[in-house]
């Protein structure tokens, strides 16, 4: 603190080569009430970084001897805690990516806009502390997933659009969430979106709204995805399932950052940070002309893989302790060692959502306070039990068959990620007759995808 008691103002370190923008860039910051230091080189700037402590550093990428990477994996290499953002020229984009996973936190193409240069400066200075959320974290020590905390952290401070793949039920969803709670558009709205469940026909009004009259039914005027978004994060899940035609449409809303409502004569500005996901391989849906490159490589500026369970099996002991402590509320339940023993050599096809899934039903099974390792009700192939005794002992048979008919209900649940309409007919069942068994049985739809009747 300052003498009479006030804050110090944060501290900024512009860097760049040209005189001009470095005082236009200063004379706003000014305005902003910070406090800001010059350097005209990449030796300059690390000079001043090594001699005090900053709160933002922003640099041009292109400077006589030297560009701002070298200032980027300086302060990375050194674990300063100082957000760096990178001034990259108008249209390279390759640039900004490579600053983007070497560490930076957000980029600005130039000429400056000074609009967007404020709000990232906003954004940058007030980023919360990582790991001060109380929501749901991603669980787990094992070295992938650490990276993806760390990945998380860092593009928590940016802008740039994320792509989240993994498999099914292996917490894309949670991961879009954590970067949302940890950047500056935390208290604004997250619209999540799943871009399979949309019927073609009406993916335009619903991503863009639409004017009174526009069509028949259309009786007032309806805000779009892109409009209940607005000042927060879009999270387009699914992505992959998108047909061309809308992919088209999508680009050039994510480009021009501006909407037409069907039936409208002009757009309207929108301001969304984009995070996708998919469990397809969007790269290979590109090479089969399913998925457009543009929109591809505008999507997965910045590229984050959610590790399959089965390739992180040390953090399952773990995850499944949390998860069981979490459902099992004030009862005094535990794990017996043979139970954790199963769980740690299962494959999990189903993930993490998958994990949670038998937990709970084991929950419902278990008696003694002990969850034992046939209240787990595995799939057979995991023990190489006879398909025809996959319970154990079939008497008494009604509560048998529950067992058979709740543990086909939960692979097809999880097979189609939790929707309720496409297991249904996996199972040749009605959607009625499904939502009555699930109810009977006490299964509960696991946060899936929300389907209609």
């Amino acid at each position: 603190m300052t003498n009479g008691g006030r804050m110090k103002s944060p501290r900024v370190l512009l860097v760049d080569d040209e005189p001009d923008i470095l005082e236009l860039l200063e004379l706003t910051l000014l305005k902003m009430g910070l406090e800001v230091d010059k350097a005209g080189d990449v030796s300059e700037a690390l000079a001043k970084l090594a001699a005090r402590r900053y709160d933002l550093c922003l640099t041009d990428m292109r400077m006589p001897g030297g560009d701002g990477m070298q200032v980027v994996q300086y302060i990375v290499q050194r674990n300063l805690d100082v957000p760096c953002a990178v001034i990259t020229a108008h249209g390279n984009m390759e640039n900004a990516v490579a600053a983007l996973k070497a560490g930076a936190f957000d980029y600005l193409a130039k000429p400056v806009s000074l609009d967007q240069l404020r709000a990232l400066v906003k954004s940058a200075l007030k980023l919360p502390q990582p790991g001060t959320s109380g929501d749901k974290m991603l669980l787990g020590h094992s070295p992938a997933m650490q990276k993806v905390r760390e990945l998380i952290k860092r593009v928590a401070r940016s802008e740039a659009p994320v792509h989240i793949s993994g498999e099914s039920g292996s917490g894309k969803e949670l991961a879009a969430r954590l970067i949302m709670q940890s950047g500056a558009r935390r208290d604004q709205p997250m619209v999540t979106v799943n871009c399979g469940a949309i019927p073609e026909n009406l993916m335009e009004s619903e991503f863009f709204g639409y004017r009174k009259g526009a069509f028949t039914g259309a009786d007032s005027d309806r805000e779009g995805f892109f409009h209940a978004a607005h000042g927060g994060t879009l999270f387009l899940d699914e992505v992959a399932d998108l047909p061309l035609s809308m992919q088209v449409k999508l680009l050039r809303a994510i480009q021009e950052k501006r909407v037409r409502r069907i039936g409208a004569t002009g757009e309207e500005p929108v301001d969304v940070r984009i995070i996708s996901a998919t469990h397809h391989e969007l790269g290979e849906r590109v090479r089969q002309g399913a998925f457009r490159q543009d929109l591809y490589y505008r999507l997965r500026v910045i590229p984050i893989q959610m590790p399959a369970l089965r390739e992180s099996r040390e953090d399952i002991p773990e995850m499944a302790q949390r998860i069981l402590e979490r459902l099992r509320g004030d009862a005094d339940v535990r794990f017996s060692e043979a139970a954790l023993h199963v769980l740690q050599g299962y494959s999990f096809p189903g993930n993490v959502r998958e994990l949670e899934n038998i937990i709970e039903r084991a929950l419902a099974m278990c008696s003694g306070g002990v969850v034992e390792e046939q209240d787990l009700l595995l799939a057979p192939v995991e023990h190489n039990q006879s398909d025809s005794a996959p319970f154990g002992s079939k008497y008494p048979l009604p509560k048998y068959l529950d067992q058979v008919e709740r543990q086909a209900l939960l692979e097809a649940l999880e097979q189609t990620g939790f929707n309720r309409t496409a297991a249904a007919k996996l199972l040749g069942l009605t959607f009625r007759t499904m939502r009555y068994r699930m109810e009977r049985l006490g299964i509960k739809e696991a946060g899936g995808a929300d389907d209609a009747d």
